[in-house]
């Protein structure tokens, strides 16, 4: 027995030798967060603080605004427009806002419609999991291609299926976000529900747009608009729109993803250089966001050198210029008892003025960024736990009816549909509110001298719900989010599991973490260290304080490959950098 005790012995020391001998695994060194500097002035701790259910929301939106036949006191919000504008078929409509006098199957012949509220709804719902292809006997996806404007030669997705329906009640004329961002939306569209007929010759139809109006525009972005018929830059009471340059990037490299095409690449290219080559932030509504995103992955798998820092800052400090929308950013701040930091909207009206849309769709691009450029965890990570918090102030059941312009409305959608605003200012307009700080309140009764004060209540604005809904997730300790960074990366690789969880807390934090796969290892590439191996159903990983992770779930066991500086696992990309 003695014997066998000192060979086990032996043999122990035997191999504890030949692992010391052998070469440390090298996963590169950690990466050293970049601060922002606007989010370093949130709080770590915003208060008070509430977490909504964000995916339930979102599935309790798609459930009442494609409900035809919906008995909530507010009534249905959807009709069938049988116009047949641009393609031969059927599609439908939205109320933009509640009860918006300009709409219905019974106005304007059902026509006045928008595709960034009909979009960001179908999106939201498909990131969710409800298959918008197949709902109730409609494919909303296939009716949504009546946007495709070919009727008059711009050959791209618009807001409304023809021009002329955005002057109904006193349009405000050509906008250029309101002409890219509806690309965006359907290209993301199509990656959530490939194989709908018709859908790739759309997405190349407008990907050959996009490349011809970059290449006239050839790095000058001054316009307020693009016309796609002409392929002429126009101005007009708007604002120039340097950040557009933002969407066509984007789009031509989804482009690029999707069909090969080298022209696509160079053309995304060229337009994020024109956004680089900017002097100062021209950020306008959403599209400086998506042209980040895109800097972001060309950086880590084209090898080009986009300043992210810069832009992003551009992002949350705001629009400075007066050729450009003034102060438009983020905004940092208590309203009365609320933190409200992290909403987009702007900064200088009225002491603030946010909006729910921007705020959401913000987090489409950026959450995923980190996965390219991880040297964001950290600010991300704090502006989305700001964000997230502050957004539910926009539902009427989340905040008080005396912050609010249209008290106890709270059953007339079952607080489904949010106000579109949070502003800071006293409303000389309604005595009952000076002083109060924030209102919940919305832009509908100014669109049209007929609109009744709930039109307050936007769709447009709840309708990208989903996106938080897919992207956040809680976890057992409080303040601290599980960020999905795959779900709104599209045209990407998702090979494995990709989350950003921040520890907002003064000391280090052990958390609970389920894997999406039971049994696999978490990598952090930013601390590119190993939290957990062969995790079994629930594990725990620890956060030090103030910081963030970004965690990569890999197949237990699975050797990770330094090649170049880069990190793979079967010959699949976990770490740029």
């Amino acid at each position: 027995m003695m014997r066998m005790i000192i060979n086990l012995f032996l043999l122990a020391c035997f191999v504890s030798l030949l692992s010391c001998n052998q070469p440390k695994a090298d996963y590169g060194t950690p990466v050293a967060q970049i601060d922002i500097n606007r989010v370093e002035l949130m709080p770590n701790m915003p208060e008070p603080y509430d977490l909504l259910d964000w995916k339930e929301r979102a599935r309790l939106f798609d459930e009442y605004v494609f409900d035809f036949d919906s008995k909530l006191p507010a009534g249905p919000m959807i009709w069938l427009d049988d116009n047949q504008r641009n393609l031969p078929q059927q599609t439908f409509g939205l109320y933009t806002a509640i009860h918006d006098v300009r709409q219905g199957a019974e106005v304007n012949n059902g026509e006045f419609h928008e595709s960034l509220n009909s979009f960001a709804a179908i999106l939201g719902a498909g990131l969710i999991g409800i298959d918008k292809t197949s709902q109730n006997g409609y494919n909303f996806v296939k009716m949504a291609q009546n946007y495709f404007n070919t009727d008059n030669g711009w050959n791209i997705m618009m807001n409304n299926t023809t021009p002329e329906v955005a002057l109904l009640g006193g349009g405000y004329g050509r906008d250029w976000w309101y002409d890219v961002f509806p690309n965006v939306l359907y290209y993301n569209i199509c990656d959530v529900f490939p194989g709908v007929e018709n859908a790739e010759n759309i997405q190349r139809a407008i990907a050959e747009q996009f490349y011809k109006a970059d290449s006239v525009l050839n790095g000058n972005y001054d316009y307020s608009y693009f016309d796609y018929a002409q392929m002429k830059g126009m101005i007009n009471h708007i604002p120039l729109q340097q950040d557009a340059a933002g969407g066509h990037g984007y789009v031509l490299y989804a482009a690029y993803k999707q069909f090969g095409n080298k022209r696509y690449l160079e053309g995304s290219k060229s337009a994020i250089e024109a956004l680089d080559n900017q002097t100062e932030s021209r950020f306008y509504e959403i599209l400086l966001p998506i042209g980040i995103y895109t800097a972001a992955r060309l950086n880590a798998e084209e090898e080009t050198n986009y300043d992210v820092a810069k832009m992003l800052d551009w992002v949350f400090e705001g629009t400075k210029s007066e050729t450009g929308r003034t102060g438009w950013g983020i905004i940092v701040d208590k309203w009365g008892k609320y933190d409200v930091s992290g909403l987009q909207g702007s900064i200088t009206d009225g002491g603030g003025y946010a909006f729910l849309m921007n705020s959401i769709k913000m987090a489409m691009p950026l959450v995923p960024m980190v996965k390219y450029e991880p040297e964001f965890a950290r600010a991300i990570g704090k502006w989305m736990l700001n964000n997230v918090n502050a957004a539910r102030l926009f539902f009427p059941d989340q905040i008080p009816d005396e912050n609010q312009w249209l008290p106890g409305k709270q059953d007339y959608t079952n607080s489904i549909i949010a106000y579109e605003g949070l502003r800071y200012a006293d409303d000389m307009d309604n005595p009952r509110l000076e002083g109060v700080h924030p209102v919940a309140i919305g832009d509908g009764p100014k669109w049209h001298k007929d609109n009744p004060k709930e039109s307050m209540f936007s769709l447009y604005s709840t309708a990208p719900v989903g996106i938080f809904g897919a992207i956040v997730e809680k976890t057992n300790v409080e303040k601290i989010l599980k960020l999905n960074c795959n779900v709104t990366d599209f045209y990407a690789d998702k090979t494995y599991p990709v989350f950003l969880m921040y520890n907002p807390y003064e000391e280090s934090v052990q958390v609970k973490y389920v894997p999406v796969k039971d049994g696999s290892d978490l990598f952090d590439i930013v601390s590119k260290t190993y939290l957990g191996r062969s995790v079994l159903g629930t594990g725990e990983i620890e956060i030090p304080a103030n910081r963030a992770c970004v965690i990569v779930e890999l197949p237990s066991g699975a050797e990770i490959i330094n090649r170049d500086d880069k990190l793979f696992v079967n010959n699949k990309i976990v770490s740029y950098k």
